[in-house]
């Protein structure tokens, strides 16, 4: 079942080590099958707080997200991200396609 990572930064505190996370998390996440569908800063907030950035990663199912997390080349890019931003992970299943 297709699945979404959601990861919401909540406080970004060093845009340039968070730019240094990016460049290292990305293909971290292609390589653990993920494809990017969006990221960025919202374009509009229609209700509650913003989230300073956003991405959304498309994963053929919860244990190739998982898989992806947990490899040895994200949790380098976390380690290199440190303590300069901080954020929230949900991954969610996708809407069943209508028959």
């Amino acid at each position: 079942m297709t699945v979404y990572w959601v990861n919401t930064f909540t406080s970004i505190r060093d845009h340039e080590t968070l730019a240094r996370y990016v460049e290292r998390a990305g293909p971290a996440m292609r390589a653990g099958g993920g494809r990017f569908l969006a990221r960025g800063a919202p374009l509009a907030v229609l209700e509650g707080e913003s989230a300073l950035r956003t991405t959304i990663i498309e994963f053929p199912d919860l244990e190739a997200a998982v898989a992806a997390y947990h490899s040895e080349a994200y949790q380098e890019a976390l380690r290199s991200l440190g303590d300069a931003a901080t954020r929230e992970i949900r991954v969610i299943a996708a809407v069943p396609a209508a028959d």
